[in-house]
């Protein structure tokens, strides 16, 4: 186990899209590509970008010493006829997974979605992906020096 925080929250999301996201995708009505890291090319399935950074702490945070985390996941999706579907059922799956599990395991003190983008191409069948960029602020009690 790793002894950074930052890479545990990273495996944490991580395991979370790859369980209960994947769980709740294959539960659906239709077909959505699973989420699978690592394994991009034939597009059976999809691999987000999982990114953390750190983020301004309120007062508040500061005095009783509670670290804050920005934490995106992006989807990156091939223009299809179902594409903009695809954006809608990942950001569904993600949202709903982490109302579900909002500690990640005991891993932090509190993971929020706080905010989602969609991205769709400038131009219809020019070859541009659609895309969905899930935004979350990740706070983790007691572990200022």
């Amino acid at each position: 186990m790793s002894v950074f925080i930052e890479q545990q929250i990273i495996d944490a999301v991580r395991g979370l899209l790859l369980g209960r996201v994947n769980e709740l995708l294959r539960e659906l009505q239709f077909y959505i590509p699973v989420i699978e890291f690592g394994k991009s090319s034939d597009w059976s399935s999809v691999d987000p970008l999982v990114s953390l950074s750190g983020c301004e702490q309120s007062e508040k945070e500061r005095l009783i010493k509670v670290d804050a985390y920005s934490l995106t996941i992006t989807f990156n999706i091939p223009e299809f006829d179902d594409s903009q579907l695809y954006c809608y059922a990942y950001t569904a799956a993600v949202c709903k997974a982490f109302e579900e599990n909002p500690t990640l395991g005991g891993v932090v003190s509190r993971a929020v979605v706080g905010g989602r983008k969609y991205i769709q191409p400038k131009k219809v069948h020019c070859g541009e992906d659609w895309g969905v960029v899930i935004s979350l602020r990740v706070t983790v009690e007691g572990l200022k020096k």
